[in-house]
């Protein structure tokens, strides 16, 4: 799968750094892919809403109602009419692409596997609920897809009578014919939206409002789409003659000439297969997990915080089971953790500084503790003391720091950016075990974690607890969100930072007075 994986994930990453270009972090499209479907299917309902007021279910006042709303109502019904089509391709545009870039980052196996498979019969309802939208308009397409469709159904084995033989001729086609397709049309997309919320259950504060200019942006290109270049029929549906030629939507309709010239037992037997590789694609092969995280309960006072940073809900506060003097405790959920270390990153036991006592956090990952990470960090620091010393924290799925140490610069990767506890800053620089320190990672709002970025940002401008201290001085912290396309950049930042840093006071410290400017717009760089 790697085979695949590995070039999808380079023209992702591309086309994220190119619409960086243009789009601020938050509103990069290729990171709102999500986010943008629903607001689709928004923009699908309200119009489907209004142009059913106007349509007529009866077999020849359908095409004339469709053009009267087209031609006669052109800048309401008309439009939004428009709007019912392209925010239909937009939809399966952005799934689509939702799909691919999921599969490309591979966020699709291990706990990962349930928002997969449910996602799989949300597609397939939304090619039929654009399917059954094309039949309703009843126009030279809307008899080539009623006739393609049925003789396909037709060959499997479930129908009492042929439905095809319902578009023989304008005599056997009946208006409640259309009825049942627009209740189907009106369903299917319900059943879908039902499906959605099932396919959200694992994910903790999923993300399904893009943000406001995106969204403000993206329904202005529609509706000035629709002006320009509206949905126009194809000429009435006439069931005396075969249909010649047609424009198709290669969005819903790309496999119709198969499905027309191919044998149905080709076409079924395809259609099966393709369907059950989607739903197996999660085992294929399965992914190897790591331990997951684990709570220490004489460390844990049941404070919550690993519970509200959870991006999978794979943690839940429980009555308290050893007799401590504390309300809660957490649990984990192995079925649902994800091994990303956010949790430990949020406890505030996870700090570097205690010493009295063994560095025991109240929830870590076993295969890489907080204990390990101050042992790895204090040896990482072992700089020349006449060099500038930065130290770079990074993740597994983010900026690649292969290859970035040297004199003055040394790297840890963290499983995410989240994982890392604000008071390691603290301590490394209190410490004066470096000058400086980067914190980087994923792209900004594409955290593989999901949250990690979010969670690191909030705590680091004091917005969330744990909080970096206030006598942190922000003018030693440097943040970059770049994802795996952006090692010039950090690079670059680190270049310019070693001279931010030698052009401190001599001798100022590494730690003072609090800073009373606002830290979150210190800190992020470039």
């Amino acid at each position: 799968m790697e085979i695949l994986r590995a070039p999808l994930r380079f023209v992702f990453d591309r086309t994220e750094r190119l619409l960086g270009l243009v789009f601020p972090p938050h509103w990069n499209p290729m990171l709102n892919l999500g986010a943008l479907g629903f607001f689709f299917f928004w923009i699908i309902t309200v119009s489907g809403v209004y142009v059913y007021i106007f349509f007529d279910t009866g077999v020849t006042q359908a095409y004339d109602s469709v053009e009267y709303m087209t031609h006669d109502q052109w800048y309401a019904a008309g439009v939004m009419r428009s709007l019912h089509r392209y925010a239909s391709d937009g939809l399966i545009v952005v799934m689509l692409l939702h799909i691919a870039r999921e599969f490309a980052l591979d966020r699709y196996r291990g706990v990962r596997w349930f928002s997969w498979v449910t996602g799989v019969p949300v597609l397939v309802m939304v090619y039929a609920a654009g399917i059954t939208g094309y039949w309703l308009v009843w126009d030279r397409l809307a008899q080539y897809v009623a006739i393609v469709s049925t003789e396909w159904l037709d060959q499997l084995p479930i129908f009492g009578e042929p439905i095809a033989r319902n578009f023989l001729s304008a005599a056997t086609l009946e208006s409640r014919f259309f009825t049942l397709m627009v209740f189907i049309h009106i369903a299917v997309p319900l059943i879908a939206l039902i499906l959605l919320w099932v396919h959200l259950q694992r994910v903790s504060r999923p993300n399904i409002n893009p943000p406001r200019g995106l969204a403000i942006g993206t329904l202005a290109s529609l509706l000035v789409l629709s002006l320009v270049h509206p949905a126009l029929s194809q000429g009435p549906a006439d069931l005396s003659k075969v249909v010649g030629p047609i424009g198709l939507d290669w969005f819903y309709l790309p496999l119709y000439p198969v499905l027309e010239h191919w044998p149905g037992t080709v076409t079924w037997g395809g259609a099966g297969a393709l369907l059950l590789m989607f739903i197996a694609i999660p085992w294929l092969p399965p992914l190897r997990k790591p331990p997951v995280a684990r709570v220490d309960l004489p460390n844990c006072n049941g404070c919550m915080r690993c519970f509200n940073d959870c991006p999978y809900n794979a943690i839940a506060m429980r009555e308290r089971s050893d007799g401590l003097p504390f309300e809660r405790q957490a649990v984990v959920e192995p079925s649902l953790c994800v091994s990303c270390g956010i949790c430990a990153g949020a406890c505030p036991t996870a700090t570097p500084f205690r010493r009295a006592s063994e560095l025991v956090a109240g929830i870590d990952l076993p295969d890489m503790t907080v204990a390990e990470l101050r042992e790895e960090v204090e040896t990482r620091c072992a700089f020349r003391k006449d060099e500038i010393r930065i130290l770079v924290f990074g993740c597994d799925h983010g900026v690649s720091l292969r290859g970035i140490d040297g004199a003055s610069v040394k790297s840890i990767s963290l499983r995410c950016i989240g994982q890392l506890p604000p008071s390691f800053i603290d301590y490394v620089l209190s410490k004066r075990l470096v000058d400086g320190v980067v914190l980087t990672g994923c792209s900004e709002n594409s955290c593989y974690a999901r949250l990690g970025i979010e969670w690191t940002n909030e705590r680091v401008a004091r917005e969330r607890d744990p909080m970096l201290r206030a006598r942190v001085p922000r003018e030693r912290i440097r943040v970059l969100w770049a994802g795996r396309a952006g090692r010039r950049k950090l690079e670059a930042l680190l270049t310019q930072f070693a001279g931010d840093l030698a052009s401190l006071p001599p001798g100022a410290s590494a730690v003072h007075k609090p800073d009373t400017r606002e830290p979150s717009k210190e800190l992020v760089d470039g």
